[in-house]
């Protein structure tokens, strides 16, 4: 017993090796293997590895089977996103069940609006060809550019930028990506939610619409999304059909001197650029969508951008090549609505051209609303992140009224706005397209000096010297042709 107690502890391997043909005895002791009938070593196979597929035969087969049920049950529930609990108390992010058809509702409402009713006064200074190129080619690049918002909302495993900033701060920096996105995409809003309120008039009946997400107004961007089609429709059909006013020219207006010109096609690109709004909302609307492994939410994003950007562009097209083979250069400031009830306010049955401009009132309410959604996020933000509650229908309710009664009053102390086009679509170019292309390339990474890597470099700094370009243009337009301050006097 002694010796036994004595004796050296050894380890015992799970495998034993063949070249040492023992067995274990009862003492823990190691006998050689006795040989076979034949005289030879047994050639049964032994595992080796953990990695051996056999390893998981018989006792490893249930252990397959709950990776297997845990693959898809991650493929099926979703990503392992860090989710802030925040998120779930904003108008935003507060439900996840948006799906293809909200995205195309969406889209077209926000892409569809009233910018569309001046891209014949761009025509007017570009002329046919130019102002085709001009509108085709902007169309296809913010096409471009939604894309890589769709890509990028999930570009690194395990986070959702939901907000246009958040994106901008993951590519630029925390500080600079405030300074570039904050700006622009708040003015946009805010400054587009004025413009709604110039345009549609009597809105004041909105404040009062107290809806709480985004999802929530699927069914009121439907309505705004089928009366945006409906009056560019309308608009451009009417156009066509009466007889064109005698002293037409389709000849671009002219200036007084080269200067004028290049500063009168800089605002017309900013009026353009302009119609193509939208992207500063393309990451909250994704933001609305379930997210997994197996069905992420750019598919159903993309599907429905796609379908609302075919109706956009059979919107747009034809209301500014409609609206400029009808009037020409005779098109007012204000509009192919204005050049519309100018020349056939005695041609056109009053019902139809009320009926019309009814429309355009109701697509301005529902715009507002989408377009104000990151203005309420934003303010519930602020209140959220300081008391760690959610906002009640009260706190909610005065966000709301206080946002539209601020707006109202600077649409109606400051109706001079709405000639600001082309300066507004100067200012917040670089979101829809510039900032995209240089996100894509400070966030995928790709290859230096790839087709990729400068094709997105080159169509971002364009952007930006469009952006300076048609900025420039905008003040020499409003300096040029003089702005009629009327102060609380709107139209």
């Amino acid at each position: 017993m002694e010796d036994r107690a004595d004796m050296e502890l050894v380890s015992i391997p799970a495998t034993p090796r063949v070249s040492t043909p023992e067995i274990l005895t009862p003492s823990g002791q190691r006998s050689p293997r006795p040989a076979s009938k034949e005289g030879k070593l047994s050639t049964a196979w032994t595992p080796t590895s953990l990695i051996s597929p056999r390893f998981l035969s018989p006792l490893g087969t249930p252990m397959k089977r709950v990776l297997v049920n845990m693959k898809g049950y991650l493929e099926e529930v979703g990503h392992l996103t860090k989710l802030n609990p925040q998120d779930a108390w904003l108008p935003i992010t507060e439900s996840r069940n948006g799906n293809a058809h909200y995205a195309a509702f969406h889209n077209l409402n926000a892409g569809v609006g009233f910018q569309a009713l001046v891209l014949p006064v761009a025509f007017a200074f570009l002329g046919w060809s130019w102002g085709i190129i001009s509108l085709t080619i902007a169309y296809f690049w913010q096409l471009y550019t939604l894309w890589i918002l769709v890509q990028l909302h999930e570009a690194v495993p395990g986070k959702r930028y939901n907000r246009y900033v958040e994106l901008a701060q993951a590519a630029f920096g925390e500080r600079l990506g405030v300074w570039l996105a904050l700006f622009p995409t708040v003015y946009l809003s805010a400054g587009t939610a004025t413009a709604l309120i110039l345009t549609g008039g009597e809105t004041m009946k909105l404040f009062f619409q107290i809806l709480p997400n985004l999802n929530s107004i699927a069914g009121l961007s439907l309505i705004g999304a089928v009366t945006a089609i409906t009056y560019s429709t309308m608009v451009w059909v009417l156009s066509v059909s009466q007889p064109r006013p005698s002293s037409i020219s389709y000849q671009p207006l002219a200036s007084p001197s080269f200067s004028a010109s290049v500063f009168s096609i800089m605002n017309a690109l900013g009026i353009i650029a302009f119609a193509f709004r939208g992207h500063n909302l393309a990451l909250e609307i994704q933001a609305t969508m379930p997210s997994t492994f197996k069905h992420p939410a750019h598919v159903p994003m993309w599907r429905g951008a796609k379908v609302a950007y075919f109706f956009i562009a059979m919107c747009l097209f034809p209301v500014a090549i409609g609206g400029f083979w009808a009037y020409g250069n005779l098109m007012p400031s204000g509009g192919i609505l204005g050049a519309l009830y100018a020349f056939h306010n005695h041609d056109i049955p009053r019902g139809l051209l009320a009926t019309t401009f009814l429309l355009v009132v109701f697509n301005c309410l529902s715009s507002f609303q989408i377009y104000s959604m990151p203005v309420f996020d934003s303010f519930e933000a602020g209140y959220t992140g300081r008391t760690n509650r959610p906002c009640s229908i009260w706190v909610r309710s005065g966000f709301r009224v206080f946002y539209g009664f601020i707006s109202f009053f600077i649409g109606v102390a400051l109706p001079f706005l709405s000639s600001l086009a082309g300066l507004l679509g100067g200012l917040t170019l670089p979101v829809t397209f510039a900032y995209p292309c240089f996100m894509w390339v400070l966030i995928k990474k790709p290859q230096k000096f790839s087709f990729n890597w400068y094709f997105n470099w080159t169509l971002g700094w364009l952007g930006i010297a469009f952006s300076l370009a048609l900025s420039i243009g905008g003040v020499w337009s409003i300096v040029n042709n003089g702005l009629k301050f009327k102060f609380f006097k709107p139209n």
